[in-house]
């Protein structure tokens, strides 16, 4: 292999080529890279140049690749994670003077429950360093990974790419929240006829639960469907309404006060919260501190 080839690279082309090919649009390429679009479309020339081939068409809005580009993707995605790793290594990381920007994927219910007491510690440990915190879903979590958008997420996972690597934080507990304050809890009779609020991200009417009463030969009351927990607490206000939660969320709903927590009246399967991030994220020192934390904050489980 002659490696004075790469004496012709600029490492600046290479991340632009990257990011089009997980965009497909010049416009959303220059907002990612912060970028103007003329010097995106400058570094596409440069790129055809080199490669002495279009690498991306015009079709409609997107610019799809060609076949070339393709094969280029396959071998210059590893090199670049490995260059980034390489010098990821060359310095320390020191929470207490960075200014690094750390992109978090968190369900909302994590969001909701588990990221408050982080943040305060974070704060204080790491004042100067920004975190955009997106929401996330096992279903979103590995295209985000794989695009870069986000590089961890923590949420209930399924289906991950298989250079992803999971770590078990907690194991879910479901839990009831209501208004109404009472002596004692919930029958199943009970829960199945009181209306229900479901907290679902794709608008359905019925969920997980559902799923569990219909496998002992029961139904509840779903009379309410929103896109987030953090609308429970008002909606619930005054009403005879119930609406399930993991116990973290519902603790911390409880926190704010007028709401009353309690198990759901009959026996569930086991749930998990994992964080999950690529391998070639394993070995950066501001990756490894920002799991480090989130790990002691988020997790329930022994180490």
């Amino acid at each position: 292999m002659n490696r004075n080839e790469l004496r012709k690279a600029d490492i600046n082309l290479m991340v632009v080529f990257e990011t089009l090919m997980l965009e497909r649009n010049v416009t959303r390429v220059a907002e990612k890279l912060f970028l103007g679009q003329p010097t995106i479309s400058s570094a596409l020339n440069r790129l055809r140049t080199m490669f002495n081939d279009p690498l991306f068409v015009r079709v409609g809005h997107r610019m799809e690749p060609t076949a070339r580009a393709e094969e280029l993707a396959r071998h210059l995605s590893p090199a670049l994670d490995a260059l980034s790793i390489a010098i990821s290594l060359s310095h320390d990381f020191d929470p207490a003077v960075s200014t690094s920007t750390f992109r978090i994927g968190l369900s909302d219910d994590v969001e909701f429950g588990l990221l408050p007491p982080l943040l305060r510690a974070l704060r204080l440990e790491a004042p100067k360093v920004v975190f955009v915190v997106q929401h996330v879903d096992y279903w979103r979590v590995p295209d985000l990974l794989a695009s870069g958008e986000i590089t961890v997420g923590i949420s209930q996972t399924r289906g991950l790419p298989a250079n992803a690597k999971r770590k078990l934080l907690r194991r879910i507990q479901p839990r009831i929240l209501r208004a109404d304050k009472s002596d004692h809890p919930l029958t199943l009779d009970e829960y199945c006829a009181r209306p229900h609020v479901l907290v679902s991200h794709m608008a359905n009417t019925s969920g997980v639960v559902d799923e569990w009463l219909e496998e002992i030969g029961r139904k509840r009351n779903v009379v309410l469907s929103v896109p987030q927990y953090s609308a429970l607490p008002a909606l619930l206000a005054g009403t005879d309404l119930l609406a399930g939660a993991p116990d973290y969320a519902a603790n911390a709903m409880v926190g704010y006060g007028n709401l009353y927590t309690e198990p759901l009246p009959f026996d569930t399967p086991t749930l998990d919260l994992s964080m999950v991030w690529l391998s070639v994220m394993d070995t950066d020192p501001g990756e490894r501190w920002l799991r480090s934390r989130l790990e002691a904050f988020m997790s329930d489980l022994p180490r």
